[in-house]
């Protein structure tokens, strides 16, 4: 479902810069979201939840331990329900079975633009959700291994190709690092401009994040790169 070039290397729509870059700003939008307006839960960065609920169990604060282990399973979820839609729809001749990952996900998103904030930990966990479809979805970048919804990663691969590129001066690592740390840089726009949203828009913001997803739709039915 689109196939485009890179030099002079032929990739999936899926792997596009562009794609990415959408996916990096939308993620990062997400995370500031439920950090913000929901209870300071991370709806990506699980490794953050999971730190948070092992100090309320040191803490036996069991309500926060709770809060923080539902979007952990749901992000577990998540992966599980994103690699079952790459099975059952990879051969599709129809739509890509991305594509049908990122409608579910933009319409998980709309739900939750209307989840109250009495009720954040249904907010969390779907937000968690959708973002863990995403992430099994989306892994390469050009190519290579990447995350649209977390950092880490991308960083420690865009450091060592730098690193690679002064001791080798290869071409082909510096622009593997540019591309990583772009993505970084487009996730930390995400999660800025995320924050000032939800914060003056409140729970409706969250739909920005949706349309996002819709326009990463619309990339994907593009085939070829301009």
């Amino acid at each position: 479902m689109g196939i485009y070039s890179f030099n002079n290397k032929k990739y999936q729509r899926s792997d596009s810069f562009l794609l990415g870059a959408i996916l990096s700003v939308s993620g990062g939008f997400q995370d500031a979201y439920t950090y913000v307006l929901r209870d300071k839960v991370f709806a990506n960065a699980q490794t953050g939840n999971i730190v948070l609920m092992s100090q309320g169990v040191i803490n036996k604060d069991w309500a926060s331990s709770f809060r923080y282990l539902l979007p952990v399973l749901a992000f577990a979820l998540g992966i599980v329900a994103s690699e079952q839609i790459g099975h059952r729809f990879k051969h599709s001749k129809k739509i890509h079975w991305r594509q049908i990952v990122l409608l579910i996900e933009a319409f998980i998103l709309a739900v939750v633009a209307f989840v109250p904030l009495t009720h954040n930990v249904i907010a969390n966990v779907l937000v968690s959700f959708a973002c863990a479809m995403q992430v099994q979805a989306f892994r390469k970048l050009h190519g290579y291994a990447y995350a649209t919804t977390m950092c880490i990663g991308n960083l420690r691969s865009g450091t060592e190709s730098l690193s690679i590129y002064f001791r080798e001066r290869n071409k082909e690592s510096l622009i593997k690092a540019f591309h990583y740390y772009g993505i970084i840089f487009l996730f930390a726009i995400g999660a800025g401009v995320g924050a000032t949203i939800s914060s003056h828009y409140g729970i409706k913001s969250i739909i920005s994040s949706a349309v996002l997803l819709i326009i990463g739709f619309f990339v994907m039915l593009d085939t070829e790169e301009k």
